[in-house]
């Protein structure tokens, strides 16, 4: 079991980001969760960020940067 979160927190204040971002890690300490967020702190609990960029009109370009 995992999940697919699709900017869930966008519309969160400061203290309930940290209580997502610990249900989050909670949630992820038994199952595979795919999150998608602006938020950096949200950002920060993650193991693994994943970016698209397009590096000229119409060529996309996959970034990752592992946080273990």
């Amino acid at each position: 079991p995992g999940g697919v979160l699709d900017e869930v927190d966008a519309a969160l204040d400061d203290a309930n980001i940290a209580v997502f971002n610990r249900m989050v890690a909670d949630i992820a300490s038994h199952s595979q969760v795919l999150m998608i967020t602006h938020n950096k702190r949200t950002m920060e609990v993650a193991e693994t960020l994943y970016g698209v960029t397009m590096v000229k009109q119409g060529v996309s370009s996959l970034v990752s940067v592992s946080l273990q």
